[in-house]
């Protein structure tokens, strides 16, 4: 197996951060400093960063995390707090299916699974994600019937399928099988609206519950 492939799967970074690490000589196999391109035997040599031995995920772990705001799915917060300060470190190598960004609250999935992961997030699965949205001021008739037909945004039109919560039109659920970066809010700013809550309770087959926000859970 290539070595950048190794680092990456065993500590659930990108390749090239990988690639990053054994050009800075932080990559130890067997007492030898690790090449770029080198290929190892992982079943016979010993792989280290930092003085810790390196090893390929044993099992296919998922998790369900009840992400609250504040915190957002990356790995290098920049000065923010992430979803990985949460979780204890034999969870660190899981990777969020999807994402939820900073401002926004509820399931996320985290897996070592790579077929899963294709499976949650491929559009021609079509899996359906279903979230709690409260907007800035009341959405107007005709409002609602564009993001029902399609708003058009830089990437492509969009079409939500919304469902008042209450006599209030400022709450909605919100059902979509897409996925692109912050759909939603850039919906609703689209045609002059702010999302001032986002929060997921829905992902294809899983589903939120009860799971108190900072708290998760092996599915």
């Amino acid at each position: 197996m290539r070595l950048n492939k190794f680092v990456a799967l065993s500590t659930g970074m990108s390749r090239r951060a990988a690639d990053t690490l054994v050009a800075q000589g932080k990559i130890i196999i067997n007492d030898s400093i690790g090449q770029l391109g080198q290929h190892i035997d992982t079943t016979l040599d010993i792989v280290t960063l930092d003085g810790k031995i390196l090893e390929l995920p044993r099992e296919s772990v998922t998790i369900m995390l009840h992400k609250p705001t504040g915190y957002v799915c990356s790995r290098d917060g920049q000065g923010s707090r992430t979803i990985y300060d949460i979780l204890p470190p034999h969870y660190h190598t899981l990777k969020p299916v999807g994402r939820l960004d900073k401002d926004s609250s509820g399931l996320l999935l985290l897996t070592n699974d790579g077929t899963l992961a294709h499976k949650l997030t491929h559009p021609s699965f079509q899996k359906e994600k279903v979230y709690e949205v409260k907007l800035d001021h009341d959405l107007k008739e005709a409002d609602l019937d564009a993001i029902t037909k399609g708003v058009i945004l830089d990437d492509g039109p969009s079409s939500l399928s919304l469902t008042p919560v209450s006599a209030s039109n400022t709450d909605w659920i919100v059902t979509m099988h897409e996925g692109r970066n912050r759909q939603i809010r850039r919906t609703f700013e689209a045609i002059g609206y702010k999302v001032v809550k986002l929060h997921r309770t829905h992902f294809g087959l899983y589903r939120l519950n009860d799971l108190k926000p900072g708290k998760f859970k092996e599915v």
